[in-house]
């Protein structure tokens, strides 16, 4: 992917849910699904520029599964993938394993 996000932006790839459960039960595509809140951060900014042009660094890098909104992001499509593009403020964790 060509694309470098400015400041504070960070672009995530949805991270598909599992469609098979703990117990081996295969869930039918038939059920309401939703869109993942969970992603990988694939590109990250250099992070926010505060009024006295200081730069403060993002929490988050490339390769973190972070969760964020139901709402959160613009999607965009790159090379027929599908994309969201967001703030940091929009991501509210980092799952650690």
């Amino acid at each position: 992917m060509n694309i470098r996000p400015l400041q504070d932006r960070i672009i995530v790839a949805r991270v598909e849910e599992e469609t098979k459960t703990a117990g081996g039960i295969i869930i039918p595509d038939t059920v309401s699904k939703e869109k993942p809140q969970e992603g990988k951060v694939v590109a990250a900014g250099k992070g926010k520029v505060t009024p006295e042009g200081k730069v403060l660094p993002l929490d988050v890098k490339e390769g973190d599964r972070v969760l964020f909104g139901k709402y959160a992001g613009s999607e965009i499509k790159v090379d027929g993938k599908e994309y969201l593009i967001m703030r940091e403020d929009d991501i509210l964790g980092v799952v650690e394993k």
